[in-house]
């Protein structure tokens, strides 16, 4: 793979066309990043993990009718996916209290909310993806209100599915965030990744605050044992299929 294929190259991934235009290969990589990029390292395997476990998933959510932009994963670190135009917006799922809806609130951790919350962040990492109302989403012409209404229905309903399916998995889902896109025929298609990385997941069989810990906090928070906590992610969901 040449140099002048890569598209786009982010924090987790890099971006290549192929010889179709409304395909790209997104490549996992290994670093990781927190705070907003402000932290960050490696972990090892990471990729491969991620990978796997996004198409995984990506297959679980199509065959429940969710439209995503998976199509097929050729290598244990790449996966093929149809070529979107990323909307600006973060996407967050909360079932928990944890993370900024703690700092923000003062809600304790681990306090199960009442509903699951939908919110939106912005995007872009200068102004330190702010969370938006919809009146502002609105405003900054985001996205327009037929889709906010079909993004929070679809989130609502991707949560629904995945707090089952890590139930079977004896992981609590707690936290997740989702990207969208529009493909060439204006689909709005489920995107980017779902994996360790982009959700909060405590081992059930753990009360411990820090050892039920399964995903990415272990590296914003120095818990240590990222790689092993991502693995053993991965046998459960794929044990679990």
């Amino acid at each position: 793979m040449s140099e002048e294929q890569k598209l786009y190259e982010g924090k987790a991934k890099i971006l290549y066309t192929t010889d179709d235009p409304e395909i790209l290969l997104a490549h996992f990589k290994d670093d990781a990043t927190a705070f907003n990029a402000q932290k960050r390292g490696q972990i090892a395997g990471k990729g491969e993990i991620n990978c796997a476990i996004a198409s995984q998933l990506f297959e679980l959510l199509e065959a429940k009718g969710i439209s995503t932009h998976f199509i097929d994963r050729p290598a244990p670190n790449q996966m093929r996916v149809k070529r979107v135009q990323i909307l600006p917006l973060e996407v967050v799922v909360r079932n928990i209290a944890a993370g900024s809806l703690c700092q923000q609130t003062g809600l304790p951790l681990g306090k199960v909310l009442p509903n699951p919350l939908v919110e939106f962040y912005l995007k872009n990492d200068a102004l330190g993806d702010p969370l938006l109302t919809r009146d502002r989403l609105l405003l900054l012409e985001l996205a327009t209100p037929q889709q906010l209404n079909q993004l929070t229905e679809q989130a609502l309903r991707i949560n629904q599915l995945l707090i089952a399916f890590f139930q079977d998995c004896s992981i609590t889902l707690v936290d997740f965030k989702l990207e969208f896109g529009i493909s060439s025929s204006q689909q709005l298609l489920l995107a980017d990744e779902i994996s360790p990385d982009t959700c909060r997941l405590w081992n059930q069989a753990e009360t411990d605050p820090d050892k039920r810990v399964m995903d990415k906090d272990r590296f914003r928070r120095d818990l240590g044992n990222v790689e092993d906590a991502y693995q053993q992610v991965l046998e459960r969901v794929l044990a679990a299929l």
